[in-house]
């Protein structure tokens, strides 16, 4: 807690700037070229460490529109990889920041790369630099990191940090790719209809109007909701995008709304089991990464709890921290929360009776991360059907409410 309070009374790092520069050469060569820092002075003094005499440096304008790309957890990942090849490589922390953070082609990620390097630069430990960026840097990144620098084996465990992002990852991009496809044949399916409702049926409409006679009762629904929809479509847009910025705001800030959420698709068939085996595996990918690092058990568990992805999953961990911090075993402790697979309890038992709990919690992560690859391939074999189910009724229920009209007509002549 000492720790986190200090990192969050740290001072800001400078922000870096872009400046353009004109110089020259020892041999009178003129150069150009752009130089990333947090002034000008520093601009001037890196380019005559590189024996560049520089007769114009400036600022570079700021585009109107903010072209920086977001960071993303995939960033994080790769500079992880990167800057842990490059320390094995015998390459100097400050250095590897530097390469590493040039040679980034997102804006974004270039700052934040460099101000941690700045930080580093000025004497400042590693794990106290990321710490000043929690956005990116969560409470496990650094404690593992801190870990590292006081074990004097930092290579290790960035190298183990970039392996655990990346796996990672890798399970949340297999489970979005998943699904992203139901999801945009649906919402394809959605705005057809919400197009046929506005602009086909009161065509329609129109036709019977002129034919004369009653109209089927399924077809006088669908022009009645037509007719709604043309003259109130603004307030159904309004109701649509109310609707979902309410729960937006009430999920962030109601944990009880987020717990029921989270049962509810634990429950869920065929997507709850994705999500309990993929939670499962990061919970014994984070444990076990942790545990390798040499961070005690218990501290451990308060930075997995929160690594889970899931409410129920994490306040289970919180309540195993809570008994494994009175004594009891960490086996004992899951078994009582009901949540993990037997197998997976069994293979924590041996870890701890052996001496070996992080290489069993890999096992078990490999496992169950192989696991989550089947269940998203079956899931998607799975889907192609029930989206039929959805997109049948939908557009098909439509089709049928404009020609049931035209049926009775022929079935009168």
């Amino acid at each position: 807690m000492a720790t986190a309070t200090a990192a969050k009374k740290a001072p800001k790092a400078e922000k870096a700037y872009v400046y353009t520069w004109e110089g020259a050469d020892k041999k009178g060569k003129r150069l150009k070229g752009e130089s990333r820092a947090a002034s000008l002075a520093l601009v001037r003094a890196d380019l005559r460490r590189q024996g560049i005499n520089p007769l114009k440096v400036k600022k570079k304008a700021t585009a109107l529109f903010n072209s920086k790309k977001k960071i993303t957890p995939g960033d994080i990942a790769v500079f992880s990889r990167q800057l842990a090849t490059m320390m094995e490589s015998g390459v100097p922390l400050v250095q590897a920041f530097d390469i590493v953070g040039r040679g980034h082609n997102n804006p974004a990620m270039q700052d934040l790369i460099l101000a941690v390097k700045a930080d580093v630069e000025g004497g400042t430990a590693l794990a106290e630099a990321l710490a000043k960026h929690p956005l990116y840097f969560d409470d496990l990144f650094c404690n593992l990191v801190r870990a590292g620098e006081a074990a004097g084996v930092l290579e290790d465990l960035l190298d183990k940090i970039a392996t655990y992002k990346e796996k990672t990852e890798s399970i949340k991009g297999k489970i979005k790719k998943a699904l992203f496809y139901p999801a945009a044949v649906i919402l394809v399916a959605i705005l057809v209809t919400i197009l046929i409702m506005l602009f086909v049926i009161p065509q329609f409409e129109s036709l019977f109007t002129n034919f004369g006679g009653d109209l089927p009762a399924f077809t006088k629904m669908v022009v009645a909701m037509s007719k709604w929809m043309t003259s109130y479509w603004w307030l159904l847009l309004i109701g649509i995008m109310g609707a979902v910025y309410v729960f937006g705001y009430t999920y962030k800030r109601s944990r009880k709304m987020r717990q029921q959420i989270d049962k509810a698709l634990l429950q869920f068939p065929v997507i709850g089991t994705i999500i309990h085996k993929a939670t499962i595996a990061r919970f014994s990918r984070t444990l076990a990464t942790m545990f390798a690092a040499g961070v005690p058990l218990v501290e451990a568990l308060e930075s997995v709890a929160g690594a889970t992805g899931n409410i129920i999953y994490t306040d289970a961990v919180l309540r195993m921290r809570e008994d494994v911090a009175t004594g009891q075993s960490l086996q004992l402790t899951m078994k009582q929360q009901q949540l993990f697979p037997h197998m997976v309890i069994q293979m924590v038992a041996i870890g701890e009776e052996s001496g070996s709990l992080d290489h069993m919690l890999s096992k078990v992560a490999d496992f169950f991360e192989e696991e989550v690859d089947n269940a998203v391939d079956a899931l998607s074999s799975l889907l192609e059907p029930l989206i039929m189910v959805v997109i049948g009724p939908l557009v098909g229920g439509l089709v049928v409410a404009m020609y049931l009209p035209i049926f009775k007509m022929a079935a009168v002549v």
